[in-house]
């Protein structure tokens, strides 16, 4: 029984590692916060796709992210919601590739924006609903075995955002230098535009 367990850890472990390194809309985000406003934002971003992960895990446990999905019009309202959301996101970005930005290309920082950004990135993503619904039952029934490997998913991704957001920070200097950051606000840019689009389109 104990080692049938290890198994199914082991396979949640690795299903949910080959997920969260795969780069997404919440690593585009994490990346476009760290570069605005340094290793802190970059983390707060990570805690705010993190908190919304829990909500998900939350949701599905409860059985409300069946309901969700059950519901055609809930659930294409939170879609389109969550492709409005990237796709602005991304047209901001783009707006700065495309203006002059001053030498230190340095942005104000806010104390709270990333992390907002962070939640309604990821509860605006319908699909977290679908894939929590079918990865978690795989390995646990109960609503607090659900719970709680929803929440080490969570936890699993907090840390891997949040590896980006010191790599990209440490590179900092060298990355925010006007016409390289430029090129990368252009590209995180359009890959939020992009993923908003997908979103919006996926059936």
């Amino acid at each position: 029984m104990d080692s049938l367990v290890a198994v199914l850890l082991l396979g949640f472990f690795g299903v949910s590692a080959l997920v969260i390194v795969t780069p997404g809309q919440d690593t585009a985000l994490t990346i476009r916060n760290t570069l605005r406003g340094g290793r802190r934002s970059g983390l707060l971003t990570a805690l705010g796709v993190g908190t919304g992960q829990c909500g998900w895990a939350l949701a599905t446990s409860a059985g409300l992210a069946a309901l969700l999905l059950a519901s055609e019009p809930v659930f294409h309202a939170l879609r389109w919601f969550g492709a409005a959301y990237l796709a602005y996101l991304g047209l901001q970005s783009l707006y700065r590739a495309a203006r002059k930005i001053g030498a230190s290309g340095s942005e104000p920082r806010t104390k709270t924006r990333p992390y907002r950004q962070g939640v309604l990135s990821n509860l605006g993503n319908p699909k977290m609903a679908i894939f929590f619904s079918s990865l978690l039952p795989q390995f646990a029934h109960s609503f607090a075995g659900l719970l709680a490997l929803g929440l080490v998913f969570a936890a699993m991704t907090v840390t891997w955002l949040s590896a980006y957001a010191f790599a990209v920070a440490k590179a900092g200097d060298m990355l925010r230098r006007p016409a390289i950051r430029r090129v990368i606000d252009a590209v995180v840019g359009a890959a939020l535009v992009a993923f908003g689009a997908r979103l919006a389109t996926e059936r």
